[in-house]
């Protein structure tokens, strides 16, 4: 496969696949129709044009779909037989056809064993057998087939055989990867190795993919599900990751999107207590020369995310009354549990220590050595366990 271009290519496209689709009922018609990988073609242009950034075309694939599904299932029993046309069937199975239109297509169709492996693993998965899937796909071999079902079966495996061996799925997703450069398919490959080098810790691959990532396809209408699992997948390996090479990933990006990745890396780390994950992101989110007094004109966000990763320093004074003055109303409701936090926790870390506070009486009955043991408790280290508590409680609920 390689990316298609021409809008215009695509408008005149979906007007044939249309004009079939209406005449789809019409046995007479079909012979002068579009051919079953004429259709698929067009399906395959539009998913390049999605990869490659054209959010328009998200609804243009799922009508074009709509359109190949009913042409399929109006097929005449041996369009099949064919291969261009059997390649066909099997890419729009993989590109999230209808399970009942392959099935029926399939039927009474002769298959030799590697096409019936194929099939068979393909319609469990879109059947969510994933078990049965990773059973039978652990025959297939995406080499037995030409270049563009090779490359949807290579992401189809590599995602399923990653439930029992995660090597072995990375392994296919790189080569879903090679087949299909520039598509769709190495798209959501990425996406889905990033996701599986997680669990193995396997941080070299993370943030290779992530830079791979990057540099190719941010435009994708899917690049927000990158960023949740990017963003996850640094939270979960941040005793291993270099944190530069965190930021080499992101400077792909336009400044929207690497905002968006540093306040969400803020926010957790505010969350888990972490200190120099917070101050790492909480900088870039607003900008290395903004970190230190960020400005009412800052966002909301930032400001406040900046501040709790000031709380324990020796500026605490001026980050308590940074957070006091803050607009609360500017956050959400899960940011404002954070900033009622952080104003207890400055507001305790600034309190003055009285050394002369009210002890709690002894029991008359002790004897003087036992009152010795039984040493009192300050009331302002009750008073900051009480709040500590209710911090935790704040933090816990605010947790997404």
């Amino acid at each position: 496969m390689k990316p298609r271009d021409g809008i215009a290519v695509l408008v005149l496209a979906l007007a044939a696949l249309a004009g079939s689709g209406a005449r789809a009922e019409e046995p007479a018609a079909r012979d002068g129709g579009l051919q079953p990988y004429q259709m698929v073609r067009s399906l395959e242009l539009v998913q390049d044009r999605i990869a490659g950034g054209d959010h328009a075309a998200l609804p243009m694939q799922k009508k074009l779909l709509e359109l190949i599904d009913a042409r399929f299932r109006n097929a005449q029993g041996q369009e099949f037989t064919e291969r261009r046309n059997f390649d066909a069937l099997m890419v729009y199975a993989m590109s999230g056809g209808n399970p009942e239109t392959v099935a029926a297509s399939l039927g009474g169709l002769s298959l030799d064993e590697a096409d019936r492996a194929a099939t068979e693993g393909v319609l469990s998965y879109l059947g969510g057998d994933v078990a049965e899937a990773r059973r039978v796909m652990a025959s297939v071999d995406p080499a037995a087939h030409t270049q563009d079902v090779a490359a949807f079966l290579a992401l189809v495996k590599g995602s399923v055989v990653a439930g029992d061996d995660v090597k072995s799925g990375l392994a296919m997703l790189d080569r879903a990867r090679l087949l299909a450069p520039g598509t769709l398919v190495e798209e959501a490959a990425l996406r889905r190795t990033l996701a599986l080098a997680v669990p193995s810790g396997d941080v070299e691959r993370f943030t290779r993919a992530a830079e791979q990532y990057s540099r190719r396809f941010l435009r994708s209408p899917y690049a927000a599900q990158f960023a949740e699992t990017f963003v996850a997948g640094i939270l979960a390996l941040k005793d291993s990751i270099d944190l530069a090479r965190v930021e080499q990933a992101v400077s792909w990006m336009t400044q929207e999107q690497a905002r968006t990745v540093y306040l969400r890396l803020a926010r957790r780390a505010a969350i888990d207590g972490d200190t120099a994950l917070l101050e790492f992101a909480s900088r870039r989110s607003t900008g290395e020369a903004e970190a230190e007094a960020v400005s009412d004109a800052s966002d909301a966000r930032s400001e406040l995310y900046a501040s709790i990763s000031s709380v324990t320093s020796d500026s605490v004074d001026a980050v308590l009354d940074r957070l006091i003055e803050m607009d609360a109303s500017r956050l959400s409701s899960a940011d404002r549990a954070l900033l009622e936090a952080a104003r207890t926790v400055a507001t305790e870390v600034v309190a003055p220590v009285n050394a002369h506070a009210a002890r709690p009486p002894t029991e008359g009955a002790q004897s003087a050595a036992a009152g010795a043991d039984d040493a009192p408790i300050d009331p302002l280290v009750t008073s900051a366990r009480a709040r500590l508590e209710e911090i935790d409680r704040l933090l816990e609920e605010s947790k997404p």
